[in-house]
């Protein structure tokens, strides 16, 4: 894990949260959307199967955390996970909040109008939120 450097975009579109055992959890900076990334701290990793085994195991639990923590903020009908990286290739995974009825329902978010970014008040509410649900 060492070297690793955090593809420019994503580091344009998104904020920092925390660092894993694994990953790097970033909260991606649109306020429409309950939506974070998990970035793997591995070099040149671009899809799941360039990760071991352990790597799998470890990011699927970091999955499962951040999708707990989602949906523990509230209303959430459904949560979708994808790893697309068609744009940037460092592998990422998205884990997102969705509710019947958002401005993208129920058609992917990707793409979708233009983000709204957080306030600065709101994105420190929401990374504060969103720890204190990681260690609840």
């Amino acid at each position: 894990m060492t070297g690793f450097a955090l593809d420019s975009r994503l580091e344009r579109d998104s904020l920092f949260i925390a660092d894993g055992p694994l990953s790097q959890l970033r909260l991606i900076d649109d306020s429409r959307f309950p939506w974070l990334i998990l970035v793997p701290r591995v070099n040149d990793a671009a899809e799941l199967i360039d990760l071991d085994g352990s790597q799998q195991r470890l990011l699927l639990a970091e999955i499962n955390l951040a999708a707990q923590a989602l949906r523990k903020l509230g209303r959430c009908d459904k949560i979708n996970i994808g790893a697309l990286g068609n744009i940037v290739r460092q592998l990422h995974v998205h884990v997102l909040a969705r509710v019947e009825g958002d401005v993208a329902w129920p058609g992917p978010v990707w793409g979708h109008g233009t983000a709204t970014p957080y306030s600065t008040t709101a994105r420190a509410a929401r990374i504060h939120e969103l720890k204190t649900r990681l260690m609840a």
